[in-house]
Parts: structure tokens; C-alpha cells; sequence
């Protein structure tokens, strides 16, 4: 068990961050927050359990998801051919990268992945799958946002006195692109500070910087 938790610290304390903590903590903030409103409409208030299966709920949450799972996807794949000298976030402009090597030439190694060894269209799209995997969850979390963010939206319109509009039509009014666009921007400021701050900055024991002693023009990941 201690190799165990050793050697998945990290994955095991960023899932327990976001689901016990923030996703929860959002979920519960979000719960008296509805209430209130529901409560300064004259309306009956929710249990916890409804709000969990609410349109607003999923509509904030996968607001916020589209955002986070765009921004990788594109950083994965601008980072496969696009350059910032002296970033730790960057591969060498000047140097061979392993991570460029052809693995068509490993397809013989006993302990090379089945989709190496297998080659053809599967080996394609395994050079390929985590941008891909980052692109479908991006565009599941976009269509989770357009579902709930529409059923959020007619329940609002009703309460108002509108009129209802379609999934299709909730996805063209200036309200969901307002909700989509305000979270990319800010998660594309946060790459590009990433890749720009790491150029001078450091934190040392962190993959994510150079080493303190390296010269500022030094690039690569680590």
C-alpha cells in the first residue's frame, strides 16, 4: 500500500482535490445559492439531491469542463510543433526531441505498447489519442453545456414569460457563447503564462520548471 500511494500521489491528491473538495464545495455552495434565488421568487426550495440533477448545476459545471478540456487539448497539440525558446513548457527548437521519434521503428520491442507493435491505422491513432481523448472530452462537456445550459435558460424564459427555444437555439443566442468564451480566455491566459513565466521562473522539484541553476535560454520539458 505505501509503494502504492507513493507511486500515485499525485494522481490520487489532484482527484481528491477536485471531487471531495471543489466539486463538492461548488455542488453544496451551489445548492443554498439556488435556494435563495428559489426563495426570492416565491418558490419552493430544493433538496440537495434534486439540485445535483438540476439544469443549473450542469450547466455551471460543464461550463467549466468545455473550458478546462480545450485548453489541454490544444496545448497538447500546439506543443507538437509550435516553440518558445527558453520555456520549460517547450520542446528545443535546436535539438532532437525523443518524444519526435518515429515509433515505427520500435514496433519489434517486447515491451513497446500493443499499438506500437501492431502497427497501421491503430498505431495512428494511438500517436494521436491523448489530444484526441482531450478533443472528446471537450466536446461532450460543450454538449453537456448546450443541453443544460438550454434547460436552464426555458426555465427562465417560463418564469418570465417567454418562449421556450431548442437545444439548436439556445447554442446561437449571445448568452452561451458569453458562457463559453469567458472560460476559454482565461484558461488560454493561464497557458500562455505558463509557457512565458517558466522561461525565468522556477520551482524547484516541479517537472513543470527548469532547473534553478539553468541559463533562461535553456529550453525543454523536463
Amino acid at each position: 500500500m505505501k509503494r502504492f500511494l507513493r507511486d500515485n500521489g499525485l494522481s490520487l491528491v489532484v482527484f481528491n482535490l477536485f471531487f471531495f473538495t471543489f466539486f463538492f464545495g461548488q455542488s453544496f455552495a451551489g445548492y443554498r445559492n439556488n435556494n435563495q434565488d428559489r426563495k426570492d421568487h416565491g418558490q419552493t426550495p430544493i433538496t440537495y439531491g434534486e439540485y445535483l440533477r438540476d439544469d443549473a448545476f450542469w450547466e455551471a459545471t460543464t461550463e467549466n469542463w468545455e473550458s478546462e478540456f480545450l485548453q489541454m487539448f490544444v496545448y497538447v497539440f500546439l506543443t507538437a510543433f509550435l516553440y518558445q525558446r527558453g520555456s520549460a513548457e517547450s520542446k528545443d527548437p535546436d535539438k532532437p526531441n525523443e518524444v519526435d521519434r518515429d515509433p515505427r521503428q520500435s514496433k519489434n520491442k517486447k515491451d513497446a505498447p500493443w499499438p506500437v507493435r501492431r502497427g497501421g491505422f491503430v498505431l495512428k491513432l494511438y500517436e494521436n489519442s491523448l489530444a484526441l481523448a482531450f478533443l472528446l472530452l471537450f466536446l461532450l462537456s460543450f454538449f453537456g453545456h448546450a443541453v443544460s445550459g438550454a434547460g436552464e435558460y426555458n426555465q427562465e424564459q417560463v418564469l418570465h414569460g417567454g418562449n421556450p427555444v431548442s437545444v439548436a437555439g439556445y447554442m446561437v443566442t449571445s448568452r452561451f457563447w458569453f458562457e463559453s468564451l469567458q472560460n476559454w480566455q482565461s484558461e488560454f491566459l493561464a497557458i500562455w503564462a505558463m509557457v512565458v513565466f517558466s522561461i525565468h521562473l522556477r520551482q524547484r522539484g516541479s517537472p513543470e520548471s527548469k532547473p534553478v541553476d539553468s541559463p533562461h535560454s535553456e529550453t525543454g520539458t523536463s
